[in-house]
């Protein structure tokens, strides 16, 4: 089973994860960019690196990034009927891919389907926050290259975040980021052993 949490920077996923680990021992737990060796320096250049990309070479890293991550880690996984819990998956590289009008919405959406096989995950868990809570959330570290483009930047990505998976049939449970952290995850641990027990 594959379970996906979804949201912008900021909103508590890497946060639930940690908790998720001391519960699911023997969940895969990964991540998007940054899932594989080569997925950690496609990371790198795209949150940390000193030059601006062309749109186009932005989304391409991303695409070749899920490739790799779907090839070397969800594949396999799956293939072995493992738990995979993913820190981001296809949903964020089609938002953050429709965010650019030099794109067309065929090509973001058919190459994220193509290397993915059309696997999506079993649930998306999608974190929603408020503009006030992010702004409040965004003052207390250093912006990374995508959280430097802006709040509106950042509150787009989050409304496709949320329409998209309903776009493609996929199961989903949407999450206030603001609520306690106990609390989110007794929502998603329910979820996902709702689901375990489902198939």
């Amino acid at each position: 089973m594959y379970i996906a949490l979804e949201g912008i920077d900021l909103v508590g996923k890497t946060t639930q994860i940690e908790l998720l680990k001391s519960r699911f021992l023997n969940a895969v737990f990964t991540r998007e960019p940054g899932g594989t060796s080569f997925g950690t320096q496609i990371r790198e250049i795209l949150l940390n690196g000193d030059k601006k990309l062309a749109d186009m070479t932005e989304f391409l890293l991303f695409l070749a990034d899920r490739s790799e991550h779907y090839e070397k880690v969800i594949k396999p996984a799956l293939n072995w009927s493992k738990l995979i819990i993913s820190d981001r998956s296809v949903f964020s590289g089609i938002a953050y891919g429709l965010e650019s009008a030099k794109i067309s919405r065929d090509f973001i959406i058919n190459s994220n389907l193509a290397v993915i096989e059309n696997k999506f995950p079993d649930l998306v868990v999608v974190f929603e926050i408020s503009r006030a809570d992010l702004l409040d959330r965004l003052k207390a570290r250093s912006p990374d290259k995508i959280e430097q483009r802006g709040i509106e930047y950042a509150l787009s990505i989050q409304k496709r975040l949320l329409s998209l998976p309903r776009e493609f049939g996929v199961n989903m449970l949407i999450i206030d980021a603001s609520s306690k952290e106990n609390d989110i995850f007794r929502k998603i641990e329910r979820a996902i052993i709702d689901r375990k027990i489902g198939v």
